[in-house]
Formats: structure tokens, sequence, C-alpha cells
């Protein structure tokens, strides 16, 4: 028989690893009783725990404390899915209207990236709608969006942003996650990771889809995968008809007793495992559990809209709550915000007008214009426009030449606005050229949005890190990027 040349060291091995197997039994444990008796956490914090009443799965962040002030303590990011069109929507080109119908001059174009209309003969096409400049600030806005347009004083808009990607799936992942790279995580989860989530009930971040009357352009899972981050950062994806998660109820026959029991049978066998191997999947998969039992009470509540007033499903233009439509998501979108969810995403896909713009875009505005509004509007009114940063915007634009009786996708300049958690309101930043071919002036490429939003939520861009296949990967990457202050109240 072979003895250990230490006995002492052998001995105190043995002991650790004891001590690690039992205490992860404990801590399944004690997240049990923290299910079964609530007060237990409770008690605590009224004796002054900081971190009392929190499951010990709770998720607080790796920045701790934050490198920068918070203006932003959530976002929420209204994506117009396949690329709505900034001459009728935020860039009006007077000089492009103009010349609508006549050769587009070749000077603008030649040796450019086009995607569908390359080698073709470019037509100008100037706006088919009209613009107004609205509040004291004068902002020019389309006349498709006359409730967005009321807002003008309150929204900052961007109109020199630019992409690298010119085709769909691969522009929503550079918007979402700065790379084309599959697997690279999109920046709700490098916020949930960095700063964790005010919500122990709920995913600290959700995603909501919505289709309109046309241009319906597919949106793939992975624009809101945690990538290489475990995957307890990932977006969890609500159903916006029927139950928001499928299977959130008992199955017949099993009670909240059973349930509670089988939870618990899981993931001590879970814990088990852990103690054994060094592996974040198994935190992760613990954490979940305990999360989805939570949630088994929470979501009924938060998709019951009864408690709301008519007058307010009336402001958002709701007509039959939990409806799947992208208005009905905005209610629910507010309604996850004020139960502290980190990251919220909705994906209207209605933008992509490559044949009968006028038709498709005059529908997919009526869709959205007012339930944005609305969003701004009641987040103000409930005290939460200045924590809550609201996003509206999609993957790339649309060209100044037309493509039929439609627009091609453009990724040299294009417009978004931004409202609350810290924008200034009623400024316009940014310039295209005259036929709004290229942002020629203050050019906010993707990377700086991003460096933009996290400084916005207390995190410099260059600190806020993950350690991947031994290189300190970043979401704004590499290359330079920078905080656009200028937007900034």
């Amino acid at each position: 028989m072979n003895r250990p040349s230490d006995f002492e060291a052998w001995r105190t091995n043995l002991q650790r690893r004891v001590f690690l197997r039992n205490s992860a039994y404990g801590i399944g444990s004690l997240a049990l009783a923290g299910l079964l008796d609530p007060e237990l956490f409770a008690r605590r914090a009224r004796a002054g725990d900081p971190d009392a009443g929190r499951p010990e799965d709770h998720w607080r962040g790796v920045i701790r404390p934050t490198h920068l002030p918070v203006k932003a303590k959530r976002v929420i990011h209204l994506c117009m899915a396949g690329g709505p069109s900034q001459f009728e929507s935020l860039d009006y080109k007077p000089r492009l209207q103009a010349l609508d119908g006549q050769p587009f001059p070749e000077s603008f174009t030649r040796g450019q990236q086009l995607a569908q209309l390359q080698n073709k003969a470019l037509i100008a096409r100037g706006p088919f709608c009209g613009f107004r400049k609205h509040g004291a600030s004068g902002q020019e806005i389309s006349d498709l969006f006359p409730n967005i347009a009321s807002l003008a004083d309150k929204i900052a808009i961007v109109r020199s942003m630019t992409t690298e990607q010119i085709n769909h799936d691969p522009a929503h992942a550079f918007m979402n996650s700065g790379s084309i790279i599959k697997g690279r995580p999109s920046m709700g989860s490098w916020l949930l990771y960095g700063l964790g989530a005010e919500t122990d009930d709920l995913p600290g971040f959700i995603v909501l889809t919505s289709a309109g009357a046309t241009g319906q352009q597919p949106v793939s899972a992975r624009q809101w995968s945690a990538g290489f981050l475990p995957s307890k950062f990932q977006g969890i994806q609500f159903q916006s008809k029927g139950d928001a998660v499928h299977y959130i109820s008992n199955p017949p026959g099993v009670d909240l007793d059973a349930q509670r029991g089988s939870v618990a049978e899981i993931n001590r066998l879970n814990a088990t495992l852990a103690a054994d191997r060094l592996d974040p999947e198994i935190q992760t998969r613990i954490a979940q559990y305990e999360l989805a039992f939570r949630m088994q009470a929470s979501v009924p509540e938060l998709t019951d809209f009864a408690s709301e007033p008519r007058s307010v499903l009336d402001a958002y233009g709701v007509a039959n709550p939990g409806d799947g439509s992208f208005a009905s998501n905005c209610l629910m979108a507010r309604r996850l915000a004020e139960r502290g969810v980190r990251m919220i995403q909705l994906y209207h896909r209605a933008w992509d007008h490559h044949g009968d713009i006028a038709r498709g875009m005059t529908l997919a505005s009526r869709e959205v214009d007012q339930p944005c509004a609305a969003l701004v509007k009641d987040l103000e009114q409930r005290g939460m426009l200045d924590d809550t940063l609201v996003i509206w915007g999609g993957e790339f634009g649309r060209t100044p030449m037309g493509q039929g009786t439609g627009r091609d996708h453009h990724i040299l300049g294009f417009s978004l606005w931004m409202a609350g958690g810290g924008i200034k309101g009623g400024v316009t930043y940014g310039a295209t050229d005259e036929l709004g071919y290229k942002a020629v002036e203050d050019v906010v490429p993707v990377r700086d949005l991003h460096a933009t939003i996290l400084a916005l939520c207390g995190i410099d861009h260059e600190r806020l890190s993950y350690k991947f296949q031994g290189l300190d990967v970043r979401l704004t990457g590499v290359v330079p990027a920078r905080v656009v202050k200028e937007i900034l109240a």
C-alpha cells in the first residue's frame, strides 16, 4: 500500500474536499430555505445586512463599484429590425428630394460597397413624405412619426451612425455584440455580467419580438446570446402572445409542494456534481432552476395587465393586452423596467423595404409611433425616464438611391434616437452629406454607441473584459472607441 509522503498535507487536503462538498450542500439548502421562508432574509435586512433579502444565486456583477457615475440603471432597446429608412424618418434631405428620379451622381458611389444595387443603374429617390420642425429645439422629424415628433425636446437624434455589415443577420450581430464572429456576447449580456440586475424573480435580460404587416426580416436568437460568457447572462426571449414563458405552469397533478421538492432534489444532485468539478455551467444550472421556480409566481403577475387603467392601454394603443403587438410589448417593457430587469430589447420585424416602401413604411411607422412615444412619456410620468436609457433604431439604414419602388441596405450613414438615462434632449448630432449617402460630420461607429451605452450605465468600456482564448475580450473590441459626450446631459 502506498502511503502519502506528507500525511498532514494529505489529511488537510482531504478535509478541504469534504468541506467544499458539504458547503455545496449547505448553499443549496440555504437557497431552498429562502424559498420556503422569505422572512429568513427579510430578518437579515432588518438587521442591517446590505445583501439581505437576496437569494444566494443573485448575481451582483463584476463592476463593484462602478467606474463612472450611473446615469442609466436599465436600457430599453427598441430594435427596428430590417433597417428603417432615415430619409423617411430622421434625416431630411431637400437636395435628394430635388434630384428624385434622376441619375445618382457617380462621384458619391465610385468604388463603394453596395448590397443588391451593385452594378445597377443608380437613380436618386427622394422622401415620399414631408418633414417638419418640432419643439423648442426645432428638430426635423418625418410626418410619419407625429407622436415621436412630440418628444423632440426629450430626444437626441444621431444622424451619423455607421456600421460595417451590409446584410441583416451579421449587421444585427455587429449592432449587438460589436462583432460578426459567432459566440460573442451581446451587449445585454455584457451589461448583466458587469452590473447584475435589480430583480431576483425575473431574468436580468429579456427579449420580446413582434411582426409588422410587411418587411418581416427574421431575427436569430444569437442576437441575445451570452457567447463565451456563462449562459446565465444570455437574454431570455419571452413570448409576446399567450404564456410569456413556455411551461411556466405546473403540469396536471403536480402541486407547488411537489414542484418545490423536485427543484430541491435536482439542485442537491447538481451541488454534488459541482463539488467534484469546477464548471461554472453547473452553478448556472442550479441558479436557473431556482430562478425558474421563483418565476412561476412572478411571471403570471407580470403578464396580468388587469391593473393597468384603460387610459394607459389607450395611450400605448393596446387593443388586447398580450396580443403579440409591438404596442403590447412596449407596455410590457415598462412593467419589466419597473421590476428591475437590466436590459430589455423589443424587436419589431417590419422595416426591410426593398419595394413598395411608401406602403410598407407607412404601415410600420403607424405600428410603432404611438407606443414608442407612450413608453417614453409613461416612464417620465413615473419618475423612471431619468435613469432609463431608451434607444430607437435599426441595424443599418437605406440607400438614397431607389431599388424599384423601395430602397436597398446602407451602412455608410443612418439615424437613430435616444432618450432618458443621461441623454441630452433636443439635440441633433452628426450629419450626412447633402444627398445622405455618407456620414461626414461627427461620425458615430457602432463601437462608439456601445462605449456610450456602457458609460451611461457606469462602465468604462476599456475596463470591462472577459478572458477568452488567452485574450481580454471587450464589447468595443480592440479598435479605439469613444464616448459621444456631446449628447450626454
